[in-house]
């Protein structure tokens, strides 16, 4: 919301950023379960006086915020999604504070697993996955919501059924056409709930914790195809597309998908000298390559969905 203020238009935010938390539960039975996650604040309130008055008396400390974060994760005495926390946080600050009128918070979860230990899972061991499962939530003190949540990291990689040819060829073009290559990427997926208020949220219990599993299932089963046979990819944006587009059809309270993925090239490796051929490539040895790399991204959403 922007004020007016001699003259000009003028916006402002405020909070806490990388606050760090961990949280146990334990059950009766002797086995525990952890999540860490980094949580990101941002409080929109009117505190305009701490700007042009020097007067700060409207203003949330960000240390109160972060002691906020600790003191929530605490009360928790059930398991709960990182989404719902999200929600649990930003609803405290729109409904605690007066001066605070929409609360936006970000969460990034560690993937901590549980581990396997003699074909049997560790009632209290775990160790350090990849990709990492993320949350947006936006909440107005009318009790308007805004829910996203997402994956980061997510490596991908087919050693075959993947080719590019047809593309625009012209003087600066030397990349030769193939319908067999390795398909690599790393994706960033995100994807916004259609869920608008407190009420409309499901009850049950890590409902988006399952939610975030089976999308990303999804996503992966989509890329691979049928464990047999595959799934031909002529380029990296037919993918993406079909993995966005699957998801809408699977999940009908996701109205907005975004995904990023980034081409990571595997390189035929050929060596030889005047003399002889050193290596000769034959679809099997390959030099790894992250950068420079293709830059792949769109958007999919329903006809509905608010953007």
């Amino acid at each position: 919301m922007a004020n007016q203020i001699e003259g000009f238009n003028f916006e402002q935010r405020h909070g806490k950023a990388r606050v760090r938390v961990a949280r146990v539960w334990r059950n009766e039975d002797g086995r525990h379960f952890i999540v860490e996650w980094n949580v990101s604040i941002s409080l929109l309130s009117d505190c305009v006086g701490a700007y042009i008055r020097d007067d700060n008396s409207d203003i949330v400390a960000t240390d109160t915020m972060k002691n906020t974060v600790y003191a929530k994760a605490k009360e928790c005495s059930e398991q709960l999604s990182v989404e719902e926390f999200a929600i649990l946080l930003a609803r405290h600050f729109t409904s605690y504070y007066q001066q605070v009128y929409a609360a936006i918070v970000k969460i990034v979860e560690k993937p901590w697993e549980r581990v396997q230990v003699g074909g049997q899972s560790h009632d209290h061991g775990f160790k350090l996955g990849s990709e990492r499962h993320t949350t947006e939530v936006t909440v107005h003190k009318s009790g308007k919501l805004t829910l996203t949540s997402g994956i980061e990291g997510l490596a991908l990689l087919k050693t075959t059924k993947s080719g590019f040819e047809g593309f625009i060829r012209d003087k600066y073009t030397v990349l030769p056409e193939t319908r067999e290559r390795i398909l690599a990427t790393e994706v960033t997926a995100s994807w916004r709930y259609a869920y608008d208020s407190f009420l409309s949220i499901p009850q049950k219990p890590l409902y988006f914790t399952e939610r975030y599993l089976d999308v990303k299932k999804v996503l992966a089963n989509t890329f691979f195809g049928p464990p047999k046979v595959g799934v031909y990819s002529p380029s990296v944006q037919s993918t993406l597309y079909h993995m966005a587009k699957t998801v809408l059809a699977r999940f009908l309270d996701i109205s907005y998908v975004q995904l990023k993925m980034p081409n990571l090239h595997f390189l035929p490796v050929n060596l030889s000298s005047k003399e002889n051929s050193i290596v000769k490539f034959e679809d099997d040895v390959f030099l790894p390559t992250d950068e420079p790399h293709g830059s792949i991204e769109a958007s999919l959403s329903r006809h509905w969905s608010k953007m």
